[in-house]
């Protein structure tokens, strides 16, 4: 089943914005995604969308059932697959109200379903570079054209959450010199890769970690607020990106599973 070459999985403000709009209910071996995927048209371009949180964003982010959400795009034909999210800042220079396209991710989760492949088939893909070279890409041109601040790089630290980070976390990961933490990125990016999805995240700041000196302490009234208030800036660049992508898939992506499972 083709129905929708893109996939999108974001806030519900986005798929209201889709026209010509479908719901597709797909069944998984995982149970049900967040949502029944919304299938619509972006610049002629078929994209199927799906809500991470839930309609209702019923789903704390250590709740979400990454797999079946990943696997409904799978069924549908998704080959490509953008992941914005809201994200707090670990260094001063990336402010509230920036994009980043980060191109490195650093898993802190440790409760989250985050493989296909539990066996009997031993499967091993690389994740060197968990986000896909061509997607990237195209949204760091597309931001730039828009006007949009874009950070064309960037460390996506994943935390298991609900809770934000202690001041200690927060210090420790902006010492290392990353850049963004949120509590979505993953396994959402792995999963994608599991399947021989292209998969890249934007990252919208909306405040920064406690662990910036200086700052206060996040709150969830303060990060609502920013991504608000930046929700339509985020739509005009989906909205951008989507007609954008090239057709023929020429990334690693693509092969992902190429080699990855261990024959005895």
């Amino acid at each position: 089943m083709t129905v929708a070459r893109i996939g999108v999985f974001g806030g519900s403000g986005f798929y209201s914005f889709l026209e010509d709009t479908e719901t597709v209910p797909v069944e998984t071996p995982y149970g049900e995604p967040s949502a029944p995927p919304v299938v619509g048209t972006v610049g002629g371009e078929s994209v199927a969308f799906i809500p991470r949180h839930g309609v209702k964003h019923e789903f704390p982010p250590h709740r979400i059932n990454y797999r079946a959400n990943v696997w409904a795009m799978k069924e549908l034909g998704v080959q490509r697959v953008i992941g914005p999210n809201a994200s707090g800042s670990l260094q001063r220079h990336i402010e509230p109200g920036h994009f980043v396209v980060c191109d490195q991710l650093v898993d802190r989760t440790r409760s989250r379903p985050h493989t296909f492949y539990d066996g009997p088939s031993t499967t091993h893909i690389s994740f060197a570079d968990p986000y896909c070279p061509v997607v990237r890409s195209v949204a760091i041109d597309q931001a730039r054209e828009l006007g949009i601040t874009i950070h064309d790089r960037g460390t996506a630290v994943v935390i298991e959450g609900p809770r934000f980070s202690t001041r200690a976390e927060s210090a420790w990961f902006s010492s290392e010199g990353w850049d963004v933490i949120g509590m979505t990125g993953y396994p959402e990016s792995v999963l994608a890769r599991e399947l021989e999805l292209c998969y890249a995240n934007i990252s919208l700041i909306t405040d920064y970690d406690v662990g910036v000196e200086g700052t206060p302490p996040v709150t969830n009234e303060e990060v609502i607020r920013v991504f608000d208030a930046n929700n339509a800036k985020l739509r005009e660049l989906l909205f951008a990106i989507i007609p954008a992508l090239p057709e023929p898939r020429d990334c690693p992506c693509a092969t992902a599973l190429s080699g990855a499972t261990f024959e005895a």
